[in-house]
């Protein structure tokens, strides 16, 4: 039997030549493909910031030496037992001046409402090292953690024998050659001064004449006489001594606030909370899950800070229901909040407490303010 005949010749039949449009679909996408994969690989000028770890002042967290101590601990006072949590929120960035982030990173990312995408110099100012900006952030979570205490205590009726210090004198300032590093500043124009704000409206209201400074150099009392200087700051003019000042305490109360690796002053009103839940009976929360942010200086002041859409939401994905926002902030908050979390504003730490006490006693929240586009 023959399987083939050798008299017959098959001819294979023809290829189908691809249509014209499908031709150029196909190099469209191999042209793209390439592209996309060259801009992988091309250096940007933009980073990512997205939620950080969340820190619940009332737990513990990780201490120098790896071991879990309480995050806020005090000693020569009592203290009490607290509940519930009492969130302070952190953003992390994906980039530095180093390494930025690929466009296909930052593609993910502007889609993804939890997270924002910056130019690189809003970050990283020309001439600014990712250790100078974690040397400057560590700086102001300490001066954070110092304004903080002392908010706490005055609001539980502490003395915290504030004092203005000079941090730095401004060079061609009229305070150059006058006053020094570490001069501490007693009065002016014979009213006490404990805070910057007192000496600034002291000054102002001298109206460019001569203000007299009893000051504190070395130990010892005396007096010096400085004419400010009329400086434009942001388009005004207002009149300058010239220096930087910081705000030095003595506390009745020793207050430790152990948290490592994290930096800047924006868990400042989170630290103060955390402070007064531990200092006294009740529980400030009513053992309910609260975040929030913003900075605060040593009067109760609650200022705005950065990333805060990305905070709300690690706020939501932490279990809080409740979050306290500056108002300054607000207008970054409209829009933004993740389902299930409820936002109120606030301007001070009574503010806060207040929602705290809502919260803790089933109150009217309807009835505190929140944040609404202006």
């Amino acid at each position: 039997m023959a399987l083939f005949d050798e008299n017959v010749t098959i001819t294979p039949a023809p290829r189908r030549r691809m249509p014209r449009g499908a031709m150029v679909g196909v190099w469209a996408l191999a042209v793209a493909l390439v592209v996309l994969l060259i801009i992988t690989f091309l250096p940007t000028s933009y980073v990512i910031q997205r939620p950080g770890p969340v820190y619940n002042t009332l737990g513990t967290a990780t201490g120098a030496d790896g071991e879990q101590v309480p995050l806020i601990s005090v000693e020569g006072a009592e203290t009490f037992p607290t509940d519930g949590a009492l969130d302070l929120l952190t953003v992390q960035v994906v980039g530095n001046r180093e390494r930025t982030p690929s466009w296909f990173e930052l593609a993910l990312a502007w889609f993804d409402p939890s997270k924002a995408v910056l130019p690189l110099e809003a970050v990283f100012p020309e001439g600014t090292t990712t250790e100078d900006r974690n040397a400057e952030s560590a700086a102001m979570m300490v001066d954070s953690q110092q304004e903080a205490t002392a908010a706490a205590l005055t609001e539980l009726g502490y003395d915290v024998g504030a004092r203005i210090t000079v941090h730095s004198v401004i060079e061609d300032s009229a305070a150059e050659g006058v006053l020094e590093e570490d001069d501490v500043i007693v009065s002016a124009n014979g009213t006490p001064v404990t805070d910057a704000a007192t000496l600034r409206g002291i000054v102002n209201d001298a109206e460019g004449a001569p203000v007299e400074l009893l000051i504190e150099r070395d130990g010892e009392e005396q007096t010096v006489s400085i004419t400010p200087k009329e400086t434009e700051v942001d388009g005004e003019k207002t009149l300058l001594l010239g220096v930087n000042l910081m705000t030095d305490y003595d506390f009745p109360i020793d207050v430790t606030i152990q948290l490592n690796n994290v930096g800047g002053p924006s868990a400042g009103m989170m630290f103060a909370l955390g402070i007064i839940d531990t200092l006294t009976p009740d529980q400030l929360n009513g053992g309910e899950n609260v975040a929030g942010t913003g900075t605060i200086d040593g009067d109760g002041e609650v200022g705005p800070i950065g990333g805060i859409r990305q905070k709300l939401y690690g706020a939501k994905d932490a279990g809080a229901d409740w979050f306290l926002a500056p108002e300054a902030n607000c207008d970054e908050v409209v829009g933004h909040v993740p389902d299930g979390l409820r936002v109120f504003s606030v301007e001070t730490l009574d503010d806060a407490l207040a929602v705290l006490d809502a919260v803790r006693e089933d109150g009217d929240l309807d009835a505190l303010p929140t944040c609404t586009a202006n």
